[in-house]
């Protein structure tokens, strides 16, 4: 048991969202106690926590008095500072490190560590004035995506720009100091591995993964995706690299696009459990949040073996316009699952929470979570 944080032991989550609410429910049912900081009360991740801290991130003394308090600290929200990483690696262990974070949050960053070492990555160029847009529009051709460099999620900080007429209001809409135009890619499918990484090196993951997209916020995903051998084994690999480089210990996330060629090429990463493997929760042999605190706290991997055929969809703020939803009527389906995070108020494009469901295979399950979530709103 050397270098293992048993049970029993407490585990610091940076963040105070859903992720940090599943992970608080895969630490409960391990003994561990979990301890949350985040600038907000009243969280998903606090409801379910022993001690919820409610601070800045850049409060350092806030910072180091919760590190102090933890066996060691991980993430469910990485766009977090590297002075308050820092901060709590002077107390606890910090996994994934300060380091995996500082490439994975500034989107250049993250496209140059790719690029550098030779994955697969949508074409790119650094922004920081209208001149130097102009001149990317130009080698990049247009239509393509001006995004900022970072701190973005969930299609925020980004326009797409479809012509030179355009590129003035895109600048001044962005309104940021530093940011990336990608070439706009001509994709048949988006894919995600979720995978992780042990203390020791071990590896696993959890398939490659079918996402669909609504406003630039994920939909639907699932497991299986229906690609090729050879693709699904080249996703897996980049993914191995990628952790392996990053020298990560926990979950990462590593969304693809496939080209209409066949081309693979990285898209983002995300460095903690993913919407995209929320299936695991219900759906796999260990989920990615149960394997997320074995990674951190030193423990073996288990398996990531699909029980059954499943998919996931998000539940959003809008589903509420109109009265609370029936849940009544979603869950009349006895293959569905129901996972809701506590938040308040219901918000246009709030993730609220998500339905998983069975099926006989993946178009079936995926056929009975789109039915079950259109019922939510069904006649009443």
């Amino acid at each position: 048991m050397s270098g293992v944080i048993a049970p029993g032991s407490t585990i610091g989550v940076l963040g105070s969202g859903q992720l940090g609410r599943m992970l608080a429910m895969a630490a409960r049912r391990l003994g561990y106690r979990v301890h949350t900081l985040s600038p907000a009360s009243d969280t998903p991740t606090g409801h379910l926590a022993d001690v919820e801290i409610t601070a800045d991130y850049d409060d350092l003394d806030a910072v180091a008095r919760f590190a102090a308090a933890v066996d060691v600290v991980t993430f469910e929200f990485e766009n977090v500072l590297s002075a308050t990483t820092d901060c709590a690696a002077r107390h606890a262990p910090v996994r994934p490190a300060g380091s995996v974070l500082h490439v994975c949050q500034h989107r250049l960053r993250e496209k140059c560590f790719l690029r550098d070492r030779g994955f697969p990555v949508t074409p790119f160029r650094a922004v920081t004035d209208l001149a130097s847009l102009r001149m990317a529009a130009r080698e990049l051709g247009l239509p393509a995506v001006l995004k900022t460099a970072g701190f973005g999620y969930d299609g925020k900080g980004q326009v797409v720009v479809r012509s030179e007429a355009e590129l003035d209001g895109a600048w001044a809409k962005l309104d940021a100091h530093e940011a990336v135009l990608e070439a706009f890619i001509d994709f048949q499918r988006e894919v995600s591995v979720v995978a992780a990484r042990g203390l020791d090196g071990d590896f696993c993951h959890w398939g490659v993964v079918e996402n669909d997209h609504h406003n630039h916020i994920l939909d639907v995903s699932t497991p299986d995706a229906p690609v090729t051998p050879r693709l699904a084994r080249e996703a897996v690999e980049v993914a191995r690299g990628i952790l392996e480089a990053l020298d990560l210990v926990g979950v990462l996330c590593v969304e693809f696009f496939i080209g209409s060629d066949g081309s693979l090429m990285v898209n983002e990463l995300a460095p903690r459990p993913h919407n995209s493997g929320h299936f695991s929760f219900d759906a796999s042999m260990t989920s990615q949040f149960e394997q997320q605190l074995r990674a951190v706290c030193g423990l073996p991997l288990g398996s990531t073996e699909l029980l059954r055929p499943a998919s996931m969809v998000n539940l959003l703020g809008d589903l509420w316009a109109t009265g609370e939803p029936r849940w009544d009527a979603a869950l009349a389906d006895p293959q569905v699952k129901l996972h809701l995070y506590g938040k308040t108020p219901p918000a246009p494009g709030r993730k609220m929470g998500h339905i998983v469901a069975f099926g006989s295979d993946r178009d079936d399950a995926r056929r009975r979570a789109i039915a079950a979530r259109a019922a939510l709103t069904g006649a009443r």
